[in-house]
């Protein structure tokens, strides 16, 4: 395989994950056939872009029954809000801007630039999530994007002032078309803000389970630079963000026409990327018994838990939960169930592990001893929303980067 955006061959082995279904294909019956792929992330040696081995179409993991919509996270949409509430500010955005998002998902970000009365449009490529924003009074064009797509969007006139590219960038094959599409669609001194989770906590705190097949590329600012500058974009800013464990924000501009400073953070975070080692293969070598270490440990527990008559169930029916559960070869004879507050997951079972998806009042009803909280990033909220496990004497438990026991608070 080569390369994704340089085309160097790639022979650094990052992480093997065995085999796993794509982490978003819940299923309806237990039965039901399941495709798996092999789940083996490489590094280029030349752009250092950290990227799975390709093996299945991006139709297949975003498909029209895809069942992720943001809007079931209040933490999220608190983050939608503010980001919305700073670019209006910093970028003097009215009723004669254009702001037009790329996986617009379920309309969790543009219905606040529709509050403010700021024209806007959505790019979405899977049809369940789309609805659900057209729902919501949001104009949504349900395609992948890429330059053909925005080449048609600024004919229609829908050539953007800001474009927003949340947790999106590591989810494309083809990652050059992508970003000379967001250079296509920029008015002359337009922005582009890309969110993605950071390479450099990923490694640093071992967060595997934020590895599956939906996310092409794991991302540093190193790397990112060096895309989009190939791709007509210019990385002017960039900010640290706590979401999934560690993102960045990055704004770009076009190479042609913009005209904004570069920020000092720009070249301090490099340097500190730089100085970590994330050029150089070194870097990326250890982490795979890393990886294994935090597998152990979730098997110990839950075999502990067997042997003292300790019930386990889980929340969160999240894509990481899945890459962990997979990879440790758990399955519903350990984990009772999962609860998740989106009805679209509710009476479906995980991919791989076939554990049950069943709503809160489940829960309420089994009292089970330990919840394993699968999308640990959302660790507060979800304590937050499930304080009445204490009454029973429950506990919730984080297995990534350790396993670590968290008792709900009072």
């Amino acid at each position: 395989m080569n390369c994704r955006h340089c085309h160097t061959p790639l022979e650094l082995v990052f992480v093997d994950l065995d085999q796993s279904p794509p982490s978003n294909s819940y299923l309806t019956d237990v039965n039901q056939p399941e495709n798996s792929y092999p789940l083996r992330v490489l590094v280029c040696e030349n752009c250092w872009l950290v990227q799975t081995e390709d093996f299945a179409e991006a139709d297949e993991f975003f498909a029209s029954t895809y069942a992720y919509f943001s809007s079931y996270s209040t933490s999220w949409l608190t983050h939608a809000k503010a980001y919305v509430d700073e670019a209006v500010e910093r970028f003097g955005l009215d009723e004669n801007s254009q702001v037009v998002e790329v996986a617009a998902n379920d309309g969790y970000l543009l219905q606040y630039v529709a509050e403010r009365g700021i024209p806007c449009l959505g790019v979405e490529p899977t049809l369940s999530t789309a609805e659900a924003a057209r729902d919501k009074g949001i104009e949504i064009v349900n395609e992948f994007f890429g330059v053909a797509l925005a080449e048609r969007l600024v004919t229609d006139g829908h050539q953007a002032d800001l474009t927003a590219a949340n947790n999106v960038l590591a989810h494309v094959p083809d990652i050059n078309d992508f970003a000379a599409g967001f250079a296509t669609l920029l008015k002359p001194n337009g922005v582009s803000s890309f969110e993605f989770q950071h390479l450099v906590p990923l490694v640093d705190e071992c967060l595997f389970d934020t590895i599956y097949h939906e996310h092409y590329s794991y991302l540093s600012l190193i790397t990112v630079e060096q895309v989009l500058a190939a791709n007509g974009l210019t990385v002017f800013d960039v900010a640290e963000i706590p979401t999934h464990g560690g993102s960045l924000r990055v704004f770009a501009q076009r190479s042609d026409t913009g005209e904004r400073p570069r920020s000092a953070a720009v070249d301090e975070l490099l340097t500190r990327e730089t100085e970590a080692g994330v050029d150089t293969a070194e870097y990326y070598r250890g982490f795979q018994p890393r990886v294994d270490a935090i597998r152990q440990g979730l098997l110990d527990f839950l075999a502990k838990a067997e042997a003292d008559d300790k019930s386990v169930a889980a929340y969160g029916a999240a894509a990481k939960g899945n890459t962990l559960l997979n990879y440790s070869g758990v399955g519903a004879d350990q984990i009772d169930f999962v609860v998740d507050a989106n009805p679209h997951k509710q009476g479906r079972f995980l991919p791989g592990s076939h554990v049950p998806i069943v709503d809160e009042d489940h829960l309420k009803a089994a009292k089970p001893d330990y919840v394993l909280v699968l999308p640990w990033n959302l660790l507060d909220e979800i304590s937050r929303q499930l304080h009445y496990i204490g009454d029973w004497g429950g506990r919730l438990l984080r297995a990534v980067p350790t396993v670590t026991i968290v008792d709900p608070p009072g």
